[in-house]
């Protein structure tokens, strides 16, 4: 009989291919939505450069790893932008107060391209991808911007025979010498996002071309599933609440069929343009809490903690990620974003 290690295993990979969420969760999405959704490339006047790591279930062996870097800005930086009121830093003055929110004006129109790489890996089963991504954004009035984006490149799904476990059954040789079996297929994204001085709303379809995926060679066959679209709606509206302090909830709702619907809702609260902290609950998943700050005009970090509500409580200490944020060409020396927060 099979070790129950195995079973646990090939049961997650299993899930993962066929009937679940087969791309990575994110806690500090809200500090990266490009990760969500490629129309956000080229939103700033200056390329965002994040890098993250996340270690999700700690605790449980062989639980998923997420690292990823991203980077994204206009493809021709905006000759005639203006100073931004968050590129002075007046004692005793908040940048990001109620002037700048009354002066915001909408991007002008322009391209915007960007690059991701990423490696997901949960036991023998390791998903490594990177695309490209190009959006467009418009103005649709004096505060309010339009933009819509596609990424597309490859995903090599691999899976690592030699690591699956049997126990003290002794292994199939024809298993144990299959090694590394590798499936590359083509992926490709797009999403909209609508955005203004107040709030911002999003829809991105990722992995939209439905695909089949058998890990298999010559000798053995160990699984297989399918690939199938993500869909997801996201929203902010930002609430100040005095002249340092801004509110700024959101939800994500997430679809992919045949699961029903799952949603987290956040809560993001910023000092200035200096430091943040916030909360997120995910639905019948757990709670999380985040944290972060703006060191300088060029370098940012956060970090979250996620706390499971699911019966993998028993056996996870929780979930670690953090973020690390680049500013790169920040002409103006804004210490946080200006048409994101």
């Amino acid at each position: 009989m099979r070790h129950k290690g195995f079973l646990f295993l090939v049961g997650l990979g299993l899930m993962l291919l066929a009937n679940a969420q087969q791309r990575p969760y994110y806690t500090q999405y809200i500090m990266n939505n490009f990760m969500i959704n490629p129309a956000v490339a080229g939103i700033e006047n200056y390329w965002d450069v994040k890098a993250s790591h996340r270690m999700q279930w700690v605790g449980l062996q062989d639980a998923p790893v997420t690292t990823y870097l991203s980077m994204h800005g206009p493809l021709k930086k905006d000759p005639y932008q203006s100073a931004s009121a968050t590129g002075f830093r007046a004692k005793g003055m908040n940048p990001r107060g109620e002037a700048y929110w009354r002066d915001y004006q909408a991007a002008p129109s322009h391209h915007g391209v960007g690059f991701t790489i990423l490696n997901d890996k949960t036991g023998p089963l390791n998903r490594f991808a990177a695309y490209g991504t190009y959006s467009y954004h418009i103005g649709l009035s004096p505060t309010m911007n339009l933009s819509a984006g596609i990424s597309a490149g490859i995903t090599n799904m691999s899976l690592d025979a030699s690591k699956l476990n049997f126990g003290n059954t002794t292994v199939d040789p024809a298993v144990a010498s299959s090694g590394l079996i590798n499936r590359i297929k083509p992926d490709i994204s797009a999403g909209l996002w609508l955005y203004s001085k107040d709030y911002f709303i999003g829809l991105a379809a990722q992995q939209i071309i439905p695909q089949n995926i058998a890990f298999s060679d010559n000798t053995v066959s160990l699984t297989k599933g399918k690939l199938v679209p993500h869909l997801f709606l996201s929203a902010g509206y930002r609430i100040p609440l005095s002249e340092d302090l801004t509110l700024l909830p959101s939800a994500l709702i997430r679809y992919i069929s045949p699961l029903p619907l799952g949603f987290d809702i956040n809560a993001k609260l910023q000092y200035q343009d200096l430091l943040w902290a916030g909360t997120s609950y995910r639905y019948k998943d757990g709670f999380a809490a985040m944290v972060g700050i703006n060191i300088s005009n060029t370098l940012n970090i956060g970090y979250s903690y996620d706390i499971q509500t699911s019966r993998l409580n028993t056996i996870s200490k929780g979930t670690h990620e953090i973020l690390f944020g680049f500013l790169l060409g920040n002409r103006y020396g804004d210490w946080c974003p200006t048409k994101l927060w």
